[in-house]
Parts: C-alpha cells; sequence; structure tokens
C-alpha cells in the first residue's frame, strides 16, 4: 500500500508544471463564472466556456488568443446575427456562422486551435432563444471570459519567460550533449548500423525542439518590451542563445546523419574511430560547460574558452585526417572532414561569434507555434484606410 501511495504521490509531484496549468484552468473557468454571473444576466456559462477556450500557458499567448477568440467571435456573431433575423435560428444561420469565422480564423491567421473556438464561441452566442440582448449579453460574457483567461495566465508558471527560456535552452543544450556522448562512447567500441539509427533518430526529435524554443525566446523578448519586470537586454541576448542553440542542434543531427551513412560504406576504415571519438567526447564537454554557464552567473572569457578548446580539439582531429588521408578512401576522408566542419560551426554558436547569428534575419515565431499570426488591429487599420481612400477617391470623381 505504501508503494501504492508513492507511485501516486509521484505522478503529480514529478509533473508539476502542467498541474499548476491545469488547476490555475480550472480556478479560471470558475472565476469567470462568478464574475460572469454577477455583471451579467446569466453570463456565468459563457464566460466559463471562453475562458477555458482561451487560456494558455503564458500571458503572451493568452493575450493574443483572448484577442483573436474576441475580434472572430465578434465578426462571426455578427454575421450569425444577421442570417438569424433574415432566416431565423436554423440550418442556414448555423451553417453560415461556422463558414464566416473559419474564414475569418483563417484570414487572421489564428491556428488551428482557436480556428476550432472562433466557431464554437459564435454558436453559443447565437444559441437558442437568441435576441439583441441576448447576444449582447453573450458577447460580452465573450469578453469577461478572455480577460479573465489573460490575467490568470500570468500564474501559469512560476517562473519568468526569460527564465522559461533558459530553462529551455538548458534542457535542449543537455540532450544534445548526452546525445554526442553516447555516439562518442559508440564510436570508440566500434558502432553499427542500428546504433547510429537509433542516433539519428533522436537527433531529429531534438531539431523538432527547435519551434517550442524559438517561441519561447520571442515570448521572453516581447514579454520585455511591456513589462517593466524584464529587462530587454537580457531577453535579446536570450533570443540570441536560442537561435545559437537552434544552429548547434541541426549540426548534431548532422553529425548523426554522417555517422549512419558511414556504416553503409563498405570501404570504410575504423583507423581513425579513436580520433573521432575524442573529438566527438570533447564537443560533448563543450556544449555541457556552455549550459552550466548559461544557467549560472558567467563571463565572456569563460564561454570564449570553451570554444577555443573545441575549435583546438576540431583541428586536431584534421590534423590526425590529414595524416592517414592515404589510408583511407576518398568518402570516409570527406565525412570526417565534414564532422570538423560541424564540430566547428557548434563552437561558433557556443561562443556566438558566427555572423549568421547576427546579420542573417531570424524568422519569428514559427507557424506551427503560433496563436495568431496577424495583428486583428493593424489589419483592421489598413483595411478602414483602404475603404477611406477608395471612397476619397470615389468621391472626388
Amino acid at each position: 500500500m505504501k508503494r501504492f501511495f508513492t507511485w501516486f504521490i509521484a505522478l503529480f509531484t514529478n509533473r508539476r508544471t502542467w498541474v499548476r496549468q491545469i488547476i490555475v484552468a480550472a480556478i479560471a473557468s470558475a472565476t469567470a463564472w462568478i464574475v460572469g454571473d454577477n455583471l451579467i444576466f446569466n453570463g456565468g456559462l459563457v464566460a466559463a466556456i471562453v475562458c477555458a477556450l482561451s487560456i494558455r500557458i503564458s500571458l503572451y499567448k493568452s493575450i493574443r488568443e483572448g484577442l483573436g477568440q474576441i475580434v472572430g467571435t465578434a465578426i462571426g456573431a455578427g454575421v450569425a446575427l444577421l442570417t438569424v433575423y433574415f432566416f431565423n435560428f436554423g440550418v442556414i444561420a448555423i451553417g453560415t456562422t461556422v463558414l464566416f469565422c473559419s474564414i475569418v480564423a483563417r484570414g487572421l491567421r489564428l491556428g488551428e486551435v482557436a480556428s476550432v473556438n472562433v466557431p464554437v464561441t459564435a454558436l453559443i452566442v447565437i444559441g437558442p432563444g437568441i435576441s439583441g440582448s441576448t447576444a449582447q449579453h453573450r458577447l460580452l460574457s465573450t469578453l469577461i471570459g478572455a480577460a479573465v483567461a489573460i490575467v490568470f495566465s500570468y500564474f501559469s508558471h512560476s517562473n519568468t519567460p526569460a527564465g522559461r527560456t533558459v530553462n529551455q535552452i538548458a534542457r535542449i543544450g543537455k540532450r544534445s550533449a548526452e546525445l554526442i556522448s553516447d555516439m562518442a562512447e559508440g564510436v570508440a567500441a566500434g558502432f553499427n548500423q542500428k546504433q547510429a539509427g537509433s542516433w539519428l533518430a533522436k537527433a531529429r526529435l531534438l531539431v523538432e525542439e527547435i519551434p517550442t524554443l524559438r517561441s519561447q525566446a520571442l515570448e521572453a523578448k516581447q514579454y520585455a518590451k511591456w513589462s517593466p519586470l524584464a529587462g530587454i537586454d537580457e531577453a535579446d541576448a536570450l533570443y540570441v542563445q536560442g537561435v545559437a542553440v537552434e544552429h548547434m542542434v541541426v549540426q548534431v543531427r548532422t553529425m548523426a546523419r554522417t555517422l549512419f551513412d558511414s556504416t553503409l560504406d563498405e570501404k570504410r576504415m575504423d583507423v581513425v574511430d579513436r580520433q573521432i571519438a575524442y573529438a566527438l567526447s570533447a564537443t560533448s564537454y563543450a556544449i555541457t560547460a556552455k549550459i552550466e554557464l548559461i544557467e549560472s552567473d558567467h563571463s565572456i572569457n569563460e564561454i570564449d574558452n570553451i570554444a577555443r578548446d573545441l575549435r583546438l580539439a576540431a583541428d586536431n582531429l584534421t590534423e590526425e585526417l590529414i595524416a592517414q588521408a592515404e589510408k583511407l578512401p576518398r568518402s570516409q576522408f570527406v565525412r570526417c572532414i565534414s564532422l570538423v566542419s560541424q564540430m566547428k560551426i557548434i563552437a561558433n554558436s557556443l561562443d556566438e561569434s558566427s555572423p549568421a547569428l547576427y546579420s542573417v534575419k531570424t524568422p519569428g515565431e514559427p507557424t506551427s507555434a503560433k496563436v495568431i499570426g496577424l495583428s486583428p488591429v493593424i489589419k483592421t487599420t489598413k483595411l478602414s484606410k483602404r475603404i477611406w481612400l477608395g471612397l476619397r477617391n470615389f468621391m472626388r470623381r
């Protein structure tokens, strides 16, 4: 029995972040019910539903989600009310509401989740017993639910956006270092295609973490622009570090792919495996050391020393490869030299000296992680300007 209770408690203690988020979501929905019911006649249910649909894991995403929810629902419900006025509540009103809300959600690029939430909320607004006052009450309840979700999303995490960015960078960096360490041990012991395939699969999973990391780094950057509690310089530095980790992870995957391809080469010789294993081990150590410095107060000189040592390990591997060039098949020699290139790119990412981190514009939040792709305010402003210019040109005629 004691073992069962220990296991049961561990289910929650090992998932503190998830538990915190669902508790906050539950309290937020209950609060939305109370506020909606007290401010608007029978407005609690709609407010609670919209709150549950809008709340996200961060303040930044909840604001964008809530804004998109309100704008999309208001437009969709407005059209639905016109449809109900002309055709009464029925199949035409339902079909028109879902169709128009889907178009609006697509136009605002709300993403997969919000594209479903907007039609659902609009249907709630125009539900049975609809009238002008009822629709107005439900729209106001929608606004209350979204507002409560935005407020409570601040408490979804015990850490700041910058702190969460550091945690993401550390998590991905440590996993990368562990993978390269496994690769080093495997190469030293003599690896096969199955092992190399396992490394490549893990490296691909690491690359799939990039959109989440970039989204979190962008959140920290945007949060610092308006919050006096966050430093802009720190957020900008974290964003660059996030881009550097992204470049590093891509090189880790390329390393795993290079080792996998080498198992397919029948002419491959293992005379340089020891040197490659040492170089991979040095790469793993450098990444681990950099992550430890990011998690603590560090100096630039320490990071420079880490990158310098990794470049030295890459140069030593190059000399070993050149010394063995006559013994190695050309295809194997080229693959080994590519490992040297990947090590140096990782070194440039560690000390953030590569021009690719600064000179090349980094895309914003990945489409897969976006909550709302376009600003409704900017979009509405542009549309109003076009309408005004069109009317002015028409009047001049």
